[in-house]
């Protein structure tokens, strides 16, 4: 192997490093050997001269260094094919029975600033790294070598590429997908079939982190009425409604995806049991729940799921997003019958689930509810959590019955 520019660190700044944390930051740095161009790879020091590892380096990007691997090894076609058999071989043992999985995730795969989402025959990549992205061809390779998929699809405009000096990318690298409008493929997820829209859809396609959370609340449905806030496709609605749920009503602010949503519960044979409105659900939430003199708002729904967006992209809106938790739960709360459930996530890093998880009980307390925690849900083993890269866990979800 040719010898790489060294990254040299400042005293102290090792440990994260040697404990598993791939991104070293410019302040961390204590100098180069020698100049390294941007998306190259360069070894790492401490400052004892010891090595660490290797990496892509960026100087365009607040993280200078992603690291790579402990050891010196040639970043190859033959290097992502190992990674990714690997990172396959975990899925297989936690979702042996999926067909739609996320194979790569990144920083959990030690692969940072690389995606790739498996549904059915067809791969999606997303590369959120100067270095990753300009080793897409040998990615395409190993995807192909791996998996011999249909099509193999690009979807890199999201806005933290522009951060590594990255322009946005879209469209097919591989096969071909089939003909039609917005290229909608039909997957199986948990046994339910999904419209997947590869190339315009949400993410990848779909929020593929809830597929297990997705049956597991199910459960507390068999029987009652059900409200899905946040819906997007349906994934919580149509799983309820198959567990036997009387009635689901699930909304989202998005038209598009109610009407995806209800294409769905259709395709599965579940539409006399759902129906889907498309509002905001803030403003749905306070038009059920303002009651006039002399009124009583009535609890109606047996479960209620709450899965909203990321209301935090960064720390400064931490009080902001806790003041947005906390109305949905009050609101939700008043239209929970005795004895009901309450199933809710946050999806924010920023926010872990201790603090999430005050903020309900905040709520509970303004509504005079005592809860009962009954279950706690994290992501689904395809987005694996590795403790010292925080960032890894951003999923943290909870249900709740109301004791009293």
């Amino acid at each position: 192997m040719q010898t790489l520019p060294t990254v040299l660190l400042r005293p102290g700044e090792a440990d994260r490093v040697v404990a598993g944390h791939p991104w070293i930051y410019a302040a961390s740095i204590l100098r180069l050997s020698q100049p390294a161009g941007d998306g190259d790879v360069v070894q790492v020091k401490d400052h004892r001269q010891r090595f660490l590892g290797i990496g892509f380096f960026n100087s365009k990007s607040k993280i200078h260094v992603r690291m790579l691997s402990p050891e010196r090894v040639a970043i190859d076609q033959a290097f992502f094919e190992r990674r990714i058999r690997g990172a396959l071989a975990l899925r297989q043992k936690h979702l042996a029975e999926a067909a739609c999985f996320r194979v790569v995730n990144a920083e959990s795969d030690f692969l940072s600033g690389l995606i790739i989402d498996k549904y059915g025959d067809v791969i999606v990549i997303q590369t959120s790294a100067l270095g990753m992205d300009r080793r897409k061809e040998m990615i395409v390779g190993a995807v192909k070598e791996l998996f011999a998929p249909r099509a193999i699809v690009e979807r890199n405009e999201f806005s933290s590429r522009k951060y590594e000096g990255l322009p946005d990318s879209n469209g097919v690298l591989d096969g071909q997908l089939p003909s039609g409008p917005g290229s909608l493929l039909r997957v199986e997820l948990n046994g339910l079939s999904f419209e997947v829209d590869i190339l315009g859809g949400h993410k990848t396609g779909l929020y593929l982190d809830q597929q297990l959370n997705w049956r597991q609340v199910a459960q507390l449905a068999r029987g009652g009425q059900v409200l899905d806030c946040f819906t997007f496709q349906g994934g919580f609605a149509l799983h309820a409604a198959r567990a036997g749920a009387v009635h689901v009503h699930a909304i989202d602010q998005s038209a598009e995806a109610i009407a995806t949503a209800a294409r769905n519960a259709a395709e599965n044979g579940l539409a006399s049991q759902c129906t889907f409105e498309a509002a905001n659900v803030f403003d749905w939430f306070k038009a059920q729940t303002t009651a006039g003199p002399h009124e009583k708002v009535v609890p109606r729904f047996d479960l209620i799921v709450l899965d909203p967006p990321s209301f935090t992209r960064n720390r400064a809106a931490i009080p902001d997003a806790l003041r947005g938790y906390k109305e949905i739960h009050l609101r939700a709360l008043k239209l929970l019958k005795p004895g009901g459930t309450l199933a809710t996530f946050c999806c924010s890093h920023h926010i872990d689930g201790q603090t999430f998880q005050d903020v309900i009980l905040d709520a509970a307390f303004d509504t005079h509810r005592v809860l009962r925690r009954i279950a706690t849900y994290t992501q689904s083993p395809d987005h694996p959590v590795i403790p010292v890269i925080r960032e890894t866990e951003y999923l943290k979800g909870f249900a709740f019955e109301i004791a009293r």
